[in-house]
């Protein structure tokens, strides 16, 4: 293998023919003036090549689903190895993203909260243990005299498949009928399954109805639908709607809540089984918010105060006019007086309806005129009914300009059932863990390990380890203020590219060519040290790292640097020096080593502007990780933050 990468006649976009020899296995710093052709060079023709003879490679079968790429106008590229981009554009905006699954860090935490972590009551706290065959029967016995109810079996519980020869052995062991994804099947018959989507299937085992001699038949019953699930039954109360799930493995003795054997997917809020049913995982929920339907608190109703869709017509015989009045006279409030002005109680009444209660409504209108009496839903309730039933794209956008995300009420914003919550390791449960930064992570696991039996030590050991190295490399490219918990679509350019880089060395690949989009965008001059370090030791490892950047640390630490120049656009395309640190500054065409060797510099002031006087102030800013910071900006300055 060539100890070099080779490039010949690089004309792409404003590259004037460019041969080019760098090293391999170092870290090379492409700089220039912005504009110049740096990116043109490194990404749109080196790694833009690399990723074509990676697809070609492929069989035509694989290259059918990622495309054919361009040649980029080059004649020839020698030494190139398989190349990973590492660049500002890659940013998830998925809102399930976070800082902790982007990583991978989060795999490990369901892991180790699924193998070592102590279950408690969601309701009363306490801590539970598994139950035996006749704490369950006597729970099932509880029930009303005369209940009906049916014993079934949950033998798949989200698993992907046709599952043929779960319904053939369930036949053959006589059973008649089962529940597939809420729908109930006879066996007799062919049931075909999507093998592309997850299905819980349950054989109903038995169909009662409680008397006070069924207790023999109800243990029989209940013995074999756990013995068919390793301890999971399921009791199914048609008449209520509503079904008991109970276990050997869990189940709080005080409450009667039960919870399913402790996986890694129970903690995982991208999967049903661990997601928040209420905001499925996302943590938020898009809810009518009544500051954007009365948005000018000055403005009564009459004046156009209420604006939301289908209630902001008041204007002759309309029925949003009819409610109002009917509310007006019922609540003891003037539609022309400011809303902010109108009693508490109208307000939550226009918002939130009656509750039941009928109105008088008085209309007049050509077809007649009469009176009704029915209760009134409120703006905001019947907003959100007619988001949810909604079949109109169109109905949808207008009622959102009235809603706002706002953490799920059920969960809190932590997207997983309160039952996987109540689980805790060390007296933390996982989303508490996720919110602490990455140096209070590694704290709360330093202390951890002293606590563990020997047999938790054992299990543990090696996830703990794997988690630790993992937060060590979020912290060495200083990112340890990050949580884990935060949403990745919330990250810088520059915080998810070390994000990525952080990543990457913990794969622990070697050989590969690294290719770096300004990595120190965005990092404090004190922890520009740590990132140079982690690409050293990518360096060491056996890798390539190509990096296009300006900062003057990061020149000075390169092997070898790139200059390309020497203007932008049309004045560029060329490489003006390449070399050491000293070999840049010795080129006179070099703006770059003008800077390094002193040459030029940008002086200080010597006055500062006083500015005009004026200012834009800011109150409360909570965005994201503020908090509710107040900041005035003075106008006619030049200000940095």
């Amino acid at each position: 293998m060539r100890d070099t990468i080779y490039i010949k006649g690089a004309r792409q976009n404003n590259l004037k023919d460019i041969t080019l020899e760098i090293p391999r296995d170092k870290l090379v710093v492409f700089t220039g003036i912005s504009g110049s052709g740096k990116s043109t060079l490194v990404f749109d023709t080196i790694y833009a090549e690399g990723q074509r003879r990676y697809v070609e490679s492929l069989s035509s079968y694989a290259r059918m689903f990622l495309g054919q790429m361009e040649k980029p106008d080059v004649d020839y590229i020698d030494g190139l190895s398989p190349a990973i981009s590492i660049d500002q554009k890659t940013t998830s905006r998925n809102p399930r993203s976070t800082v902790g699954t982007v990583t991978e860090i989060y795999d490990y935490l369901r892991l180790l909260w699924a193998r070592i972590g102590t279950p408690h009551c969601p309701k009363c706290g306490k801590e539970i243990r598994q139950q035996t065959i006749d704490q369950i029967i006597d729970q099932v016995t509880a029930l009303p005299e005369g209940t009906k109810l049916q014993i079934l079996a949950p033998v798949i519980r989200g698993k992907k498949g046709e599952h043929a020869k779960v319904f053939e052995d369930a036949r053959k062991s006589g059973y008649v009928r089962v529940r597939v994804d809420g729908n109930l099947y006879d066996l007799s018959e062919t049931i075909e399954l999507d093998k592309n989507k997850k299905h819980r299937i349950e054989i109903i085992v038995d169909r009662l109805v409680m008397k006070p001699d069924i207790r023999r038949r109800l243990t029989d019953s209940i013995e074999t639908a756990s013995s068919l699930t390793g301890g999971l039954v399921t009791v199914d109360l048609p008449a209520e709607g509503r079904e008991l799930t109970f276990s050997q493995n869990y189940a709080c003795e005080d409450c009667g809540i039960s919870i399913e054997e402790l996986s890694p997917r129970a903690f995982s809020f991208n999967n049903p089984y661990g997601a928040c049913p209420s905001c499925t995982g996302l943590g938020t929920q898009l809810r009518v918010d009544p500051e954007l339907i009365m948005p000018n608190p000055s403005i009564s109703i009459l004046g156009g105060g209420i604006v939301a869709s289908g209630w902001n017509n008041v204007r002759g015989d309309t029925i949003s006019r009819m409610y109002f009045e009917a509310l007006s006279k019922k609540y003891h409030f003037s539609l022309d007086a400011p809303i902010r002005d109108l009693p508490e109680e109208a307000r939550k009444v226009i918002l939130y309806g009656t509750g039941g209660e009928k109105l008088t409504l008085h209309y007049d209108q050509q077809r007649g005129k009469g009176t009704l009496y029915q209760p009134f839903e409120g703006v905001a309730a019947n907003l959100e009914r007619r988001y949810r039933e909604t079949q109109s794209p169109a109905m949808r956008a207008e009622i959102e300009q009235c809603m706002a995300e706002t953490p799920c009420p059920d969960c809190g914003g932590r997207r997983l059932r309160k039952e996987v919550l109540a689980v805790t390791v060390g007296g933390m449960n996982i989303s508490e863990f996720c919110d602490l930064p990455v140096t209070e992570c590694l704290r709360f696991l330093d202390a951890l390990e002293p606590q563990l039996t020997d047999m938790q030590a054992m299990i543990a050991g090696r996830i703990i380890k794997e988690i630790r190295s993992r937060l060590g490399f979020l912290q060495s490219v200083g990112l340890q203020y990050l949580t884990l918990s935060r949403a990745a679509a919330t990250l810088s350019g520059g915080e998810a590219q070390r994000i990525r880089l952080a990543t990457q060395i913990g794969s622990s690949l070697m050989g590969v060519l690294y290719i770096l989009d300004e990595p120190s965008i965005g990092l404090h001059q004190r922890d520009n040290a740590k990132l140079l370090k982690t690409m050293k030791n990518l360096r060491d490892m056996g890798n390539t790292l190509i990096v296009v950047e300006h900062d003057e640390d990061t020149m000075r630490a390169a092997d070898y640097i790139v200059d390309i120049g020497p203007g932008a656009g049309v004045h560029g395309g060329e490489v003006v020096a390449q070399g050491s640190v000293e070999d840049i500054c010795a080129e006179p065409r070099s703006i770059t080593g003008d800077y390094l060797s002193g040459r030029k510099r940008i002086p200080l002031p010597g006055t500062r502007r006083k500015g005009n006087g004026q200012a834009i102030t800011v109150r409360g800013a909570t965005e994201n990780n503020l908090k509710n910071i107040d900041v005035r900006f003075p106008l006619g300055e030049f200000i940095c933050v």
